[in-house]
């Protein structure tokens, strides 16, 4: 693993959007400098909004969004090479028909090309657990083994920011193990999207997220426990 760099400063200034015809985030106000943030919320919350609105995928109708001293709004096209995305589904990340393919092109976003691409890419398969995983059709792979390779994919390109929007649910309980020590032991800032809570304990800081509104923020250990009362009340009720 590299030296821990030190974490931005995503910032959220007076953001609105609007999704699907109804207002998500109405003058949202927000700064994330934590190594490891947390965010919670029903489906529909805006998790996955925020986390676009991070590395530019969407941009704000109003507001700014900064991550460090950039405007995703100016700076959109700057953002890959720095910011990681793991999406829910990982066929709507991978691209190429083979494992290898897929990792090599991490590499070669990076100015590696041809067969320096390739021994990366397998050395970064065999450092993750996959070795000789670089012929293997990507069509072949189970959905965990589909993740695990978007998973890895995106830290061959060794970006300074993860962002990981429910990356876990398609993985089975060894592969989520394996996960959860990975992500720990990252020398990367990470914002994540979970109703995995057990693994959200690891967090630096949780933010819980309603319709778009900040319902409560703060330590995991204060947070997590007050969401999963008010889930509970919610299935109880008549």
């Amino acid at each position: 693993m590299t030296e821990t760099s030190r974490p931005h400063r995503i910032r959220f200034d007076r953001v609105e959007l609007s999704r699907g015809g109804r207002k998500l985030f109405d003058g949202l106000d927000l700064t994330l400098s934590e190594r490891r943030v947390g965010l919670i919320g029903d489906n529909g919350s805006g998790k996955s909004s925020l986390l676009r609105l991070i590395n530019g995928l969407i941009l704000p109708d109003s507001g700014e969004v900064w991550f460090g001293a950039r405007d995703t709004r100016r700076h959109r096209r700057e953002l890959p090479g720095d910011i990681g995305f793991v999406f829910q589904n990982p066929d709507h990340q991978i691209i190429f028909p083979t494992v290898g393919e897929e990792v090599a092109f991490a590499f070669g976003n990076g100015g590696l090309k041809g067969r320096a691409a390739e021994a990366e890419a397998a050395r970064c398969l065999a450092e993750h657990g996959c070795p000789g995983w670089e012929s293997r059709a990507v069509h072949e792979l189970s959905g965990g083994e589909r993740q695990r390779v978007a998973i890895i994919s995106v830290l061959a390109a060794r970006p300074s920011l993860l962002l990981l929007d429910e990356p876990f649910a398609s993985l089975d309980l060894p592969m989520r193990m394996a996960f959860r020590r990975l992500i720990r032991e990252l020398p990367l800032q990470i914002v994540m999207a979970s109703h995995d809570l057990e693994l959200l304990a690891d967090c630096d800081r949780v933010v819980w997220l309603e319709r778009g509104r900040i319902v409560d923020d703060g330590s995991p250990d204060r947070i997590l426990p007050a969401y999963h009362e008010a889930a509970a009340r919610r299935v109880m009720a008549p």
